[in-house]
């Protein structure tokens, strides 16, 4: 057999071996699809569009990297290796992908969060305003009275905006993600970019490490976390300052205008929660959660009606006959032992978490609190 033959047989066991590898996994797939509950299951645009969100923030990144490091590199009379990493073809996304890396529980759930979001506030019901010369809520809210109202509105807007924009993949700009998930994805996707780019001189090596490790640096200085769209909208909530009967009359016209953010931002003010818990208590179908929130802050039968109807249009998971069914029940529940019945939302999230995963591996309960009454 001659040497060529010789190479084309070990390729082709080669890529059997990986063919037999990757048929295992797709059991593997298979087999946990097969038996996952409906109840957790992500639906198929939710998931595309889940695996789009990520592709396109690992693409951002990627190309802020690419060209800050080129740069340095080319300063530093290393032209050729600047070049080299311009053109790799290996994108960041895939291997960072192959590698496990992007299944971080904490960055899955504040994109699965991202992306709920957007679907929800989509699927609102859209409602002619009572008075047609009255402007929507935001544009009204830019001529507020109050500075710190009209610029926290205007720059709920240039939020909304960018996240709402449909960059390509790659074409930079901010992750508008959390800043501690923002320095993971940076400093994952310098990795990646300099695994990707393969073999270099023995020379050129400190010089490549030096350009990636600068370069996101910079990437990670230059996110602004007050930017981000979930700051913003609890910087305008928070800007509105509103009584318990404001809050409700704020709340209805944030959904009726679509600005689901605005309405999960209130709502987090309103009890002293954070934007991402509050918004996991929204996008939860069941509902329960948010109808005791609604009545710690004293919303009316007729308010909460409101938003039981509007969101379970928006969302086909949510019953809206289960809603009518308990409404009666939810308006029982007094405001004060729905904010006892909330208090474990008030502890550290990583407190939670920890007594969540004892609990878990005990009795299965959470420590008890009290309830007036």
């Amino acid at each position: 057999m001659d040497r060529g033959a010789g190479d084309g047989v070990a390729t082709l066991l080669a890529r059997a071996a990986h063919a037999a590898a990757t048929a295992e996994d797709r059991l593997g797939g298979a087999i946990a699809d097969v038996f996952l509950d409906d109840a957790v299951r992500l639906d198929d645009r939710t998931r595309l569009r889940v695996r789009a969100v990520l592709a396109q923030l690992a693409g951002e990144v990627e190309t802020v990297l690419r060209v800050q490091a080129a740069r340095l590199l080319t300063l530093r009379d290393a032209a050729s290796l600047a070049e080299r990493l311009i053109t790799n073809g290996t994108p960041v996304f895939a291997r960072l992908n192959a590698s496990g890396l992007l299944r971080d529980p904490a960055l899955i759930r504040e994109v699965i969060g991202r992306v709920q979001q957007d679907a929800i506030a989509d699927a609102l019901p859209s409602h002619a305003p009572e008075d047609r010369d009255r402007p929507s809520l935001l544009p009204r809210l830019l001529y507020h009275a109050d500075s710190s109202v009209s610029a926290a509105a205007a720059a709920l807007l240039a939020a909304e905006s960018r996240r709402r924009g449909v960059a390509p993949v790659g074409a930079g700009g901010s992750s508008d993600l959390p800043a501690d998930l923002h320095r993971h994805l940076v400093w994952w996707s310098a990795a990646a970019l300099r695994i990707g780019i393969g073999q270099v001189g023995a020379g050129a090596v400190p010089a490549l490490d030096r350009a990636l490790a600068e370069a996101a640096l910079h990437a990670i200085d230059a996110h602004v976390d007050g930017d981000r769209l979930d700051a913003v909208a609890m910087r305008l909530a928070r800007a509105l300052d509103p009584s318990s009967s404001e809050r409700a009359r704020w709340l209805i016209e944030a959904l009726r205008d679509r600005r689901l953010s605005l309405f999960i931002a209130l709502l987090a003010d309103g009890l002293g929660l954070s934007y991402a818990d509050m918004r996991a208590i929204v996008l939860d179908p069941s509902g329960v959660r948010l109808w005791l929130v609604l009545r710690a802050l004293g919303l009316d039968r007729a308010a909460i009606a409101r938003v039981g109807l509007a969101l379970a249009e928006a969302d086909p998971r949510r019953d809206i006959d289960g809603f009518v069914a308990v409404l009666d029940a939810i308006m029982a529940t007094d405001g004060a032992v729905a904010r006892q019945a909330l208090a474990p939302l008030l502890l550290h999230r990583d407190y939670r978490a920890a007594l969540t995963a004892l609990a878990r591996g005990m009795d299965g309960a959470w420590p008890s609190w009290d309830l007036p009454g």
